[in-house]
């Protein structure tokens, strides 16, 4: 029970970055390698405000998101104002933001060693709320920190989700979505969609940040490494939440990238509990994105022979 509720937690924590994912993937058609560079800034610059200068849990995320920003706001300008290519522009970001996340940490690993940090305030609040260190749940003999700790994080993941679902339904969300949509017919009403690109990049990198910062915290950690791959998790988180819902609108899109991320790491624990071998985590990742291209499509082609006849 303790290893699917870890799951569950970091599933909704890294709901953050399928939702960053889903922004420029969806809205704009980039697949985004920023992501990878931007979760571990979002951390680093968490890690280094609290274990280093002290500066309060919940200042230091923003702080975070902010820097995400930034990363995606650069990623931004070398697309629309240098005509850098999409793909090429975050591997430059990306690339460059090994050594500016080196430089803010100071070293490779920081330990948030026994320092507040949004998760040691999460366990606090559910023990004082609970009452008992630990909790009943289905039979089951849970921390009652780490039950605070998953419902807080469903809780962020579904504040994030609505605001998104909000924002896009706005005139600005709108003319951002209609820009990836058709961007020469935006261009012709006037519109700057070079700033639009901009903004939807910020915005991505931004929550992408955020989750970094948030599962710095939760590990207990934050290291220069921990971003690889992490593009290819929110395509994942995407692509899986598509094929569960089923549906295109806004919403159902939204929701399905939280669902997909959860399930997609239920799976992950799951198969950690099996005996999977750690070493093989990101081959693992591979090949479930990969599975979920595919089927899809394998499905379509034979619903298609069977109506033929």
């Amino acid at each position: 029970m303790n290893l699917l509720l870890g799951a569950l937690t970091l599933g909704f924590i890294l709901s953050l970055v399928g939702l960053g994912v889903w922004v420029s993937f969806r809205i704009f058609k980039v697949a985004d390698i920023t992501v990878d560079g931007s979760l571990t800034f979002g951390a680093a610059i968490t890690a280094a405000l609290v274990v280093v200068h002290g500066v309060n849990p919940l200042a230091a995320t923003l702080a975070g998101m902010l820097g995400g920003m930034l990363a995606g706001t650069v990623t931004g300008l070398l697309q629309t104002r240098f005509r850098i290519d999409p793909l090429l522009s975050g591997i430059l970001v990306m690339t460059a933001l090994y050594s500016v996340n080196l430089r803010v940490m100071g070293r490779s690993n920081v330990p948030f060693l026994g320092k507040p940090s949004l998760q040691t305030w999460c366990e606090e609040l559910g023990r004082s709320l609970l009452g008992a260190p630990t909790v009943d749940l289905f039979g089951w003999p849970v921390a009652a920190g780490d039950l605070a700790v998953v419902i807080l994080a469903g809780l962020a993941a579904l504040l994030v989700g609505a605001v998104l679902w909000w924002f896009f339904r706005t005139d600005l969300g709108t003319a951002m979505r209609a820009s990836g949509d058709n961007a020469q017919m935006i261009r012709a009403l006037g519109a700057d969609v070079e700033r639009y690109r901009i903004l939807g990049l910020a915005l991505s990198n931004g929550l992408v940040a955020l989750g970094g910062s948030l599962l710095a915290q939760y590990q207990g950690f934050a290291d220069a490494q921990m971003g690889i791959g992490m593009v290819v998790w929110g395509l994942a988180s995407v692509i899986i939440g598509e094929a569960l819902t089923g549906a295109p609108s806004l919403g159902f899109s939204i929701v399905g990238t939280v669902m997909g991320s959860v399930f997609f790491r239920e799976l992950v624990a799951i198969a950690l509990g099996f005996g999977l071998n750690p070493n093989d985590l990101k081959l693992v990742t591979a090949a479930f994105v990969f599975a979920a291209l595919v089927l899809p499509s394998l499905l379509g082609r034979g619903r298609v022979q069977e109506v033929r006849p």
